[in-house]
């Protein structure tokens, strides 16, 4: 008896297996992409940095005449990535300037001007192609002139500084070289306006176009 349900034993494993062989095989599953393939760089977020760059201005008074000059500065941002390829943002910047000219009217009248500051806040707009960034930007630009004149003639010394307001517009390229750094470079026009200087016979109503071109290395937290 026992060694009869033995044999049925034996003989329905041996069944079994044969028809588990002739089974067809599941495949493995793929194993998903590592995340870094799936998307590209991620630009939202907000980031802080430091710039520096040149600028050359043309002064809108009667006695100036070109500027030039360097400059160094700070940034803060955030950006917003709306899709793949758009990313839209503000940012703001302050930085020292050293853009500065000297000029002379006829006789010996001598005057000179100097930025020796310039601030911006402004929209971004980009396109995003994984780690490098297109953009435009607008805003508002404001910056401080001094502005000194001697007028021999009148026995006339005239020191001033005043803060202009005004608009800026520009265009740049960012790339990202890791997830929280990046470097960019701009151009950034800022129409300073006009503003009045000095009095008496000297009182005059100046103003600056500055062009700047910059490089800049910011940090995404």
């Amino acid at each position: 008896m026992k060694s009869s349900i033995l044999a049925i034993v034996a003989t329905l494993a041996g069944v079994a297996a044969a028809q588990a062989a002739d089974l067809p095989r599941r495949s493995a599953p793929y194993a998903p992409a590592p995340a870094a393939y799936q998307q590209g760089h991620n630009w939202t977020g907000f980031y802080a940095g430091v710039n520096a760059g040149y600028g050359w201005a043309k002064h809108k008074g009667p006695l100036y005449g070109n500027e030039s000059g360097g400059m160094i500065g700070g940034t803060v941002g955030y950006n917003q990535q709306l899709s793949n390829n758009i990313v839209v943002g503000v940012e703001g910047d302050l930085g020292v300037a050293n853009v500065r000219s000297t000029g002379a009217a006829p006789g010996p009248v001598k005057g000179s001007t100097k930025v020796t500051s310039l601030a911006t806040v402004r929209g971004r707009v980009g396109y995003a192609v994984d780690r490098a960034l297109v953009y435009g930007t607008a805003g508002y630009a404001g910056g401080n002139v001094k502005a000194a004149l001697a007028d021999t003639p009148n026995g006339l010394n005239f020191r001033e500084e005043r803060w202009h307001h005004g608009y800026a517009l520009g265009a740049g390229l960012e790339y990202a070289f890791t997830n929280n750094v990046s470097a960019k470079a701009e151009y950034i026009y800022a129409n300073l306006g006009k503003k009045t200087y000095f009095g008496g016979p000297d009182t005059m109503s100046s103003g600056t176009n500055l062009s700047t071109v910059r490089g800049g290395v910011n940090y995404k937290f």
